[in-house]
């Protein structure tokens, strides 16, 4: 495969619709147990430890945050967010959990907790809140997933379908409808391709633990009251820019009332506790003044998504605009013009996003992919080369570095990294190309 047949390779997928769709079953090969549930206390049917939980965690949630660009280089706002939700953690019912918070650069609307505590939201959510305690309820609400081991519980019964139960060879082979494999070649595995879905069962409950966490940290339940009235709004309206949050935690008129019921009875007496609205507005004051360039992202994410490539374009440079070293705006940009085969512009845009965060793998996959495309092969390379090292978790950077080595002649070297490759992915085309090439050179049998 020459890197120019690569990038056809993941241009002329047909059914390029949307960016990632995960599909498809693995089998977990567990023993069968009980446990105690540390929220209810009651025994229920649980297949994975409490050290398996951390250990998917430091796993797989490296490769979420990658993917919603990396947590936000505003350390005092991460500081912020971080203060917050371990205020709450005292409170809980697995304090001893190694928790952790941040803020991610995606602009999408959502949170997310991974089995072991770490946690994250994104910029799209928190221009979208209105107070700390409303903060603190939608970091409550996540804790409470990560309390009542709603994970590890769809571990256990096996409905957990994502790449948690599939692994990384759902992502690089099989997980290839809609624009699977263009995201696959420019660095992406797929936005949510990581979160847990949980059901209505587990919102109420996570509902409800929520509230009772930031109570007991001294905030007012009206907290949850405004969370979930700006999330039954967006429910009812449903931006793209909220899908994903409404698709791995469903919402609801009962839900929403059953929380605002819980706030006005339960918790009726601690009304009169603080919302710290104008701590919120001053913690998030730089965030907020790029709200606009947010909303032009979103916009932009949306069009990119339904091919509307021109659209996307208009939107991503009117962020740019705005926030001209925003970093996921220059990412987004690059991809728009990559997948128009815009190689230059796209590589300009790379080398811009990679400068800005030099931290985060994406800009430097995106910028190794365009120098691919122009034949750059050592640039290529050494940018595969510096996004493995940051991501290690991710195969995809391996496979490019395989193919830069095999098109500068460097056959051993592209056999270590395709052997390496496989290791990881089996299926697709990539795969394909990989274990020919080993068997043809005589690495393999």
């Amino acid at each position: 495969m020459r890197p120019e047949d690569a990038a056809r390779a993941v241009r002329g997928d047909p059914s390029r619709r949307r960016f990632m769709c995960l599909t498809g079953l693995a089998a977990v090969g567990v023993a069968a147990g009980c446990a105690t549930n540390p929220v209810t206390g009651s025994t229920q049917f649980m297949t994975v430890s409490e050290e398996e939980e951390i250990q998917l965690d430091r796993q797989y949630s490296p490769m979420q945050f990658s993917e919603d660009f990396g947590p936000v280089q505003d350390a005092a706002l991460n500081a912020y967010v971080g203060g917050v939700g371990r205020a709450m953690v005292p409170g809980t019912h697995r304090p001893h959990m190694p928790y952790s918070f941040r803020v991610v650069n995606a602009t999408y609307i959502n949170a997310y907790a991974f089995p072991g505590g770490s946690i994250a939201c994104t910029r799209g959510i928190l221009t979208s809140l209105n107070s700390e305690a409303e903060l603190a309820a939608l970091l409550g609400h996540e804790i409470g997933h990560v309390n009542a081991r709603h994970t590890a519980e769809q571990l256990s019964k096996g409905q957990l379908s994502n790449v948690l139960v599939g692994g990384l060879s759902v992502i690089a082979g099989v997980a290839s409808p809609g624009l699977g494999q263009v995201a696959a070649a420019l660095g992406s595995v797929g936005v949510g391709a990581f979160l847990a879905k949980y059901s209505r069962d587990n919102e109420r409950q996570a509902d409800a633990l929520g509230t009772e966490y930031l109570v007991k940290a001294g905030y007012g339940p009206d907290g949850t009251v405004g969370l979930m009235e700006m999330l039954n709004s967006l429910n009812k309206s449903k931006p793209s820019s909220i899908e994903l949050m409404f698709a791995t935690h469903p919402m609801s008129d009962e839900r929403y009332q059953t929380a605002v019921n819980a706030v006005r009875t339960r918790y009726a007496a601690s009304r009169g506790l603080p919302l710290h609205r104008e701590r919120y507005m001053d913690s998030t004051a730089r965030l907020r003044a790029i709200g606009g360039a947010i909303r032009e992202m979103q916009q932009g994410d949306a069009a990119l998504g339904a091919e509307k490539f021109s659209q996307a374009e208009v939107h991503y440079q009117a962020a740019l605009r705005q926030a001209p070293n925003d970093y996921v705006g220059l990412v987004s940009m690059a991809k728009c013009q990559l997948m128009q085969e815009k190689y230059s512009e796209g590589a300009r845009y790379a080398r811009q996003a990679k400068a800005v965060y030099p931290q985060e793998a994406q800009g430097h996959h995106l910028s190794g992919f365009a120098a691919l495309t122009l034949k750059e092969y050592d640039a290529a390379y050494q940018d595969f080369q510096t996004a493995h090292r940051l991501l290690p978790g991710n195969p995809s950077p391996l496979f490019f570095m395989g193919l830069s080595q095999e098109a500068m002649g460097r056959r051993p070297e592209a056999a270590r990294a395709y052997a390496l490759y496989l290791e990881q992915v089996q299926e697709g085309k990539f795969a394909q190309h990989a274990a020919q090439r080993l068997q043809a050179w005589g690495y393999a049998r």
